[in-house]
């Protein structure tokens, strides 16, 4: 069910004009009895007669209708394969959600049981990913304070193994949990992850440094808005498992396409909401923390960092469904967009090119040199948004039974 569920192409739009004489007849749909109660039969006749349509969509969804193991997942995967509730009315239902009734009861009479379904998630293993969340938030600010105590090579050592730590943290958060996923991510998209948390620890400051005629030697990394990042694992994991487990409940009482998507889209953007709200306070709370002397500790820095975090939220989000190609695109974009950025600063040095640098530094110098992540990060992230509340409140997003975290 879930590869049938996760392909979005669909190709199913015609299954309303299938020809029913492509069904094996190795169905038994002669009991109109033990049909949902969804079905309407015309009153000339039996609409199961020698050409039964419903059976020749359950005939080409066969794996789709044999796997499920609820009607839920049946409807979940027709509106994957692009049948809408116009599609239904054409097998005389009012919307995909009665036609999955059905195709469920009629394939629930053959010999070969449904896979149960399964179990709901225990408090332990809640306990496990809320606990495992913490980890990544804890490891930095250990980090963070080894950082503040020790000088010369020690100090080298700390930032090495605190850099291991904290990755191995995150990574741990990232396998367990609702933000854990089954979907392959590509090489790139974890590569462009990486580089725009490199440049909230050090970009700023290289940026600022290169406008000014540096760099003259070595520059702090600001470590206090990547700590609130990496404490807002948390909170991130949280507002994922309250929009997940709140999309299933919408999806068991939804009864059409268009309705589980119009009570679905404030789900989505009120966790988004608290997840910000979150991200906000434990910024505000790092900037109060000390600083690295010399780092780059403007406002534009944690505008920066709040803007990433919406950004990566949103694409974990977004890959956790399946939907990984935007999340890929959008980030790969943001980090080129910063590459960019640095690149013209110094770019600009060369003879005749002073040209180049004039949009960056027009930007710097108004708003200071965190204005650059925070335009690329906030743009990048409106554009996931846009396209979270598309796709996240689609039935097949959250179809899998194991989905709910």
């Amino acid at each position: 069910m879930s590869e049938l569920v996760r392909d979005g192409s669909g190709g199913a739009r015609g299954d309303a004009g299938g020809d029913p004489g492509n069904d094996s007849g190795n169905d038994s749909g002669s009991d109109p009895g033990g049909d949902s109660g969804g079905a309407r039969t015309p009153a000339g006749g039996g609409r199961r007669g020698a050409v039964d349509p419903v059976k020749a969509l359950m005939h080409r969804h066969r794996e789709l209708c044999e796997r499920a193991v609820d009607p839920l997942e049946i409807a979940a995967g027709l509106e994957a394969h692009g049948v809408t509730d116009r599609t239904a009315a054409r097998f005389r239902h009012r919307d995909v959600f009665s036609l999955a009734e059905e195709m469920y009861a009629r394939v629930a009479r053959d010999p070969d049981p449904a896979p149960p379904p399964v179990a709901p998630e225990h408090s332990g293993a809640r306990a496990d990913w809320a606990v495992l969340s913490l980890l990544p938030g804890a490891l930095c600010a250990a980090t963070v304070a080894g950082l503040r105590l020790t000088e010369g090579q020690p100090r080298l050592a700390v930032a090495a193994g605190g850099t291991l730590a904290v990755t191995l943290g995150v990574r741990a958060a990232l396998r367990r949990g609702p933000l854990s996923t089954t979907h392959r991510t590509t090489s790139g998209t974890l590569a462009w992850t990486c580089w725009l948390i490199v440049y909230a620890l050090f970009g700023d400051g290289l940026l600022s440094v290169g406008i000014e005629g540096g760099p003259d030697g070595p520059w702090p990394p600001a470590t206090a808005p990547v700590l609130a990042l990496a404490l807002a694992c948390a909170p991130a994991a949280w507002c994922a498992h309250l929009f997940t487990a709140g999309a299933r409940r919408k999806l068991t009482v939804s009864r059409g396409l268009e309705e589980f998507a119009v009570s679905v889209r404030p789900l989505l953007l009120g966790a988004f909401a608290l997840f910000l709200c979150a991200l906000g306070a434990l910024l505000a709370l790092s900037r109060e923390a000390p600083s690295e002397p010399g780092a780059y500790n403007g406002p534009g820095a944690y505008a920066g960092a709040g803007a990433l975090g919406a950004l990566l939220l949103l694409a974990r989000l977004l890959t956790t469904r399946g939907f990984t190609h935007a999340p890929a695109v959008v980030l790969g974009a943001a980090g080129a967009a910063e590459v960019t950025a640095l690149t013209t600063v110094f770019a600009a040095r060369l003879p005749g090119c002073s040209f180049v640098a004039v949009p960056v530094e027009t930007v710097a110098d108004a708003w200071g040199p965190g204005a650059v992540p925070t335009l690329v990060c906030g743009a990048a992230a409106l554009v996931l948004l846009i396209h979270a509340t598309r796709t996240l409140t689609r039935a097949s997003a959250h179809a899998t039974p194991g989905g709910t975290p």
